[in-house]
């Protein structure tokens, strides 16, 4: 038997739904109450000061970024096993440029971090030639390439869920609005290949994707994938 035909998507849906709201509870702990509490980009001298005095809430936010980067790549992996029944080209390339976005932003976090060793070794052999105004600058600095790496894999997440989305709207399995609401929040994403516009957009483009999230996690958890439709369409493929 294929080995398609043994999986479980009611399974696969539910794993989905957790996971998504895992890179929830995870995003908004190391964005909204490490990152942006900490984190002043108009002074390196306050980012610094509360780096220093929050070190181990610094730790934790980094250690919870990857957390969210390992459950984006399982992610990635269980919605094109999901999708493939549907258009198994089309889920590998989704799936691939996913990963590339998910590869962009787990080096970003280094970035993320970085800072902490520079500020704490102020005065060391490494920094020598440094003023400690020109230690606080360099790891603002690092915070902000951090800032944009992450930009960067959020360009290529929206290819990613432009393509899920419209999968899903083409699946017979899951409900068309669902892949319908996926696609356009996947549009909003793809505004951070011009930077610029991507975070003039950003908090549009977040309440979507928090929406879209949300919604279809309930379905997963609740309603479920259409076991019948997608094994017919697993069989057919």
């Amino acid at each position: 038997m294929d080995i398609s035909l043994q999986t479980s998507p009611r399974r696969i849906g539910r794993i989905l739904a957790l996971l998504s709201l895992v890179l929830i509870i995870t995003g908004v702990f190391a964005q909204g109450f490490v990152a942006n509490r900490l984190i002043d980009f108009s002074s390196a001298a306050t980012t610094a000061n509360n780096i220093l005095a929050h070190q181990d809430l610094f730790r934790w936010g980094f250690t919870v970024y990857l957390i969210e980067m390992a459950c984006n790549v399982a992610n990635t992996a269980l919605w094109y096993v999901l999708l493939r029944p549907v258009n198994r080209s089309m889920a590998l390339v989704a799936a691939f440029i996913d990963l590339a976005g998910a590869v962009f932003k787990t080096f970003a976090r280094v970035f993320f971090i970085a800072p902490l060793w520079v500020l704490l070794h102020t005065g060391s052999p490494a920094l020598s030639g440094f003023t400690s105004e020109q230690v606080q600058s360099i790891a603002l600095v690092l915070l902000r390439v951090n800032n944009t790496g992450a930009g960067i894999a959020v360009a290529f997440f929206g290819i990613s869920i432009l393509l899920n989305g419209y999968l899903i709207f083409r699946s017979t399995f899951l409900p068309r609005w669902l892949g319908a609401l996926q696609m356009f929040c996947g549009l909003f994403w793809l505004t951070y290949f011009y930077p610029p516009l991507g975070a003039r957009l950003f908090m549009v483009a977040a309440l979507g994707s928090l929406l879209n999230v949300v919604l279809m996690s309930l379905w997963l958890l609740t309603r479920g994938v259409d076991e019948g439709k997608w094994r017919l369409r697993a069989g057919g493929s």
